[in-house]
């Protein structure tokens, strides 16, 4: 992974020390709110509903096993002993004291970690394909063009007060699992004719109270562009964006509003003006992407007799290696999910102690680093297959082993009214409520792939919008209810929910979801997945079981 150079620990370090004295003059009364507000959020701190929120950054999702002994010290030593995961592949506090903030960034500094830029109006983390790097389907590795992005982004002194938050994905892989047609840019590494690797750019995409899939403004873009490109973009955005109004202000409301031709000519335009100027040259790539080639693979067979016994003997390790673990490019390795989704449980949450173990475990067993998915859960990319065994007993042991990825219960959800400020409802008692309907894991895994999100309010945050089913919290007259959506993805085949009909009460969620359960069983053709059923039958089906009473 990359490791910071004397320039990356100075930026770090001089920021935390200027947040300190910010936040000493905040309480001392010499800044008022409003002085002060646009500070913290340029620090990734937030007023919540109870308590500040501290949102840290993890680059594209990577983690050390020190990284993440440092993240167990701060959730154990200043704020309650746990940390939130989320979408963004980065990580939440929801308790800690104000005064003590400063503290915790120069405990994230002394382990080439921060929070800036994770909230306010600028280049937020650049995320990517959780399995990068180990992928079969992969064209090359992403990640050090996302670092390079990061280089790039932070403390961009043009970029600091966009119109409105911006956020980058890069993929490199055939299969999309980074969302990149729901970012304001999304990055697919493609080939041209001539065999050459570039970048195929999307822009417009985003969800929340507008979502909108991305179009490609680029179908191709040499590599050398790619700063000078995405510079373009933002100045013309940083431009011509919308100030007066925060819910018009996306990128994704400008590219919409303005058509793609038009936009499209305008950054060409801004472009040629310094694409000359911005070069990113082959020895700088060649500089970044050898952090990312330091894995030293043995020679292992591509099976184990051990692992072969238990597949056939032990049910719950069976279900665990097929939900799991998946393929890796080297013959004899695995990468294997730890799933943040268990029964009762708020999805994404981790404790401290769960955390320092699974420091330990990532030092034997996936060369001292993991990564946090898009999906608030954790991946060890580079797992031996004959140490799969071992590795399923210490991770049940820590109650991690949850064989669910990818399943109904492997939900995406917000913090939503529980700790947000914004939420007009709770999500994490709606997932426990579905999660009720699974005692029978057999059941589960009947139903297949099916990606359901949830969030609290129109923000967003827990992705409904693109969920096979979202289901979205609203107020009524201060009492909570929630919309259903069904036929949304973030994948290749992007596509927006559509709304299954009346908002229901919070009681009748659960219940709800149990028609549509057994209604996908009724309609299912062969193995389809839910998503296929849906875009197959339309949604009026499952309107007419789950509104047939109403």
């Amino acid at each position: 992974m990359y490791q910071y150079d004397h320039h990356d620990q100075t930026i770090v370090n001089e920021r935390a020390a200027q947040f300190r004295e910010q936040t000493r003059r905040f309480l001392a009364g010499e800044l008022t709110e409003d002085q002060y507000r646009p500070l913290r959020l340029m620090n990734g701190l937030y007023i919540q509903r109870h308590a500040p929120m501290l949102r840290v950054a993890i680059p594209y999702g990577l983690l050390s096993s020190r990284q993440l002994r440092m993240l167990a010290h701060i959730a154990r030593t200043y704020d309650r002993g746990y940390g939130h995961f989320t979408t963004r592949q980065n990580i939440q506090y929801n308790w800690p004291q104000l005064e003590q903030v400063p503290d915790i960034l120069d405990c994230l500094a002394s382990v080439q970690m921060h929070a800036i830029q994770t909230s306010g109006n600028c280049i937020r983390n650049t995320t990517s394909d959780h399995l990068a790097g180990v992928a079969a389907d992969e064209l090359e590795d992403p990640r050090p063009y996302c670092e390079i992005i990061r280089q790039w982004s932070t403390l961009h002194p043009e970029f600091a007060f966009l119109p409105r938050k911006f956020k980058i994905a890069v993929s490199g892989a055939e299969r999309d699992r980074a969302a990149t047609q729901v970012h304001d840019i999304g990055l697919q590494l493609v080939r041209n004719a001539e065999g050459r690797a570039g970048f195929e750019v999307l822009v417009g995409g985003g969800l929340g109270r507008t979502p909108i899939i991305g179009v490609v403004i680029r179908p191709f873009l040499e590599k050398e562009d790619l700063l000078s490109y995405l510079e373009a973009i933002l100045r013309v955005y940083n431009q011509l964006g919308r100030r007066d109004n925060k819910y018009k202000a996306r990128i994704k409301i400008l590219v919409k509003e303005t058509g793609i031709e038009t936009f499209s000519r305008l950054v060409e335009d801004e472009w040629n003006l310094i694409r000359d100027s911005i070069k990113l040259d082959a020895q700088e790539i060649e500089r970044v992407t050898r952090d990312f080639k330091t894995r030293q693979y043995q020679t292992l067979p591509t099976s184990d007799a051990q692992v072969e016994t238990l597949l056939a003997g032990n049910k719950e390790f069976a279900a665990w290696h097929r939900r799991n673990t998946v393929d890796h490019k080297q013959p004899g390795y695995r990468a294997v999910f730890i799933s943040l989704k268990p029964h009762g449980k708020p999805p994404g949450d981790m404790t401290d102690a769960q955390m320092d173990a699974v420091a330990d475990i990532i030092d034997r067993y996936s060369f001292g680093e993991i990564r946090v998915t898009h999906t608030q859960n954790l991946v060890l990319a580079d797992v031996e297959t004959r140490k799969l065994p071992e590795l399923w007993k210490e991770l049940s042991s820590l109650e991690l082993a949850t064989a669910n990825v990818g399943t109904a219960t492997d939900m995406i959800t917000c913090p939503g009214l529980e700790f947000c400020s914004l939420a007009n409802a709770a999500s994490i008692p709606v997932a426990n409520g579905i999660q009720t309907l699974f005692d029978d894991m057999d059941y589960l895994y009947d139903l297949g792939e099916i990606r359901i999100n949830i969030s609290g309010c129109m923000n967003g945050c827990g992705h409904h919008t693109v969920g096979h089913i979202g289901i979205l919290g609203v107020d009524k007259k201060g009492e909570e209810w929630y919309q259903i959506t069904l036929g949304g993805s973030s994948a290749n085949e992007a596509s927006l929910g559509e709304r299954l009909g009346p908002s229901v009460a919070r009681h009748e969620v659960t219940g709800v979801m149990e028609k549509i359960f057994l209604t996908f069983k009724d309609l299912r053709e062969g193995e389809e997945s839910f998503l296929e059923t849906v875009r197959r039958t339309g949604i009026e089906p499952f309107q007419e079981r789950v509104y047939e009473n109403h």
